[in-house]
């Protein structure tokens, strides 16, 4: 990480690089497995950088993104949740997107913007903060467990 990384609040000006991140996000999961996660569309990057833009001023839901010399090169998409009767949890502060480009990646961006989320959930007072990562993307995984997340949950899929 570069002394000119910052973390900033989303806006709505960012919208497209954001919809470029969370296609590449929808295309590096369809790549691990595409029978389980979304198949990348035409118009991705476009549908992926409104739905972004769309929780920019609610109260439970927050993107944040870092910035290096003037560019976004990640975003982290994050929010608090209430009960959660079918997952077994109580309120917590959930990852849901956390995404750094990949010329941008090994250098502490992550680490950045994963701090600045889980102090925002903090400060609004979730007690934990949850997340769920795909199996083989194991960049992430060693993230997380550097970052003191345990091994929870497993999700498992059968095709029927």
């Amino acid at each position: 990480m570069t002394a000119s990384t910052t973390i900033r609040s989303a806006t709505l000006a960012d919208e497209s690089v954001l919809g470029s991140l969370g296609a590449m996000l929808v295309q590096e999961h369809y790549e691990f497995d595409p029978r389980r996660f979304l198949a990348p569309l035409p118009d991705m990057q476009q549908a992926y950088g409104h739905f972004l833009v769309s929780h920019i001023d609610a109260d439970h839901r927050m993107v944040l993104v870092a910035e290096e010399g003037g560019t976004v090169v990640g975003y982290v998409f994050f929010g608090l949740e209430g009960f959660d009767y079918m997952v077994l949890r109580g309120p917590a502060g959930a990852v849901y997107d956390l995404v750094v480009d990949p010329e941008h990646r090994g250098r502490g961006v992550g680490k950045k913007l994963l701090d600045a989320a889980l102090a925002e959930l903090a400060k609004r007072g979730a007690p934990r903060a949850v997340l769920s990562t795909a199996e083989k993307n194991h960049g992430a995984h060693q993230l997380f467990e550097r970052e003191g997340f345990r091994r929870t949950m497993i999700e498992m899929t059968k095709e029927l």
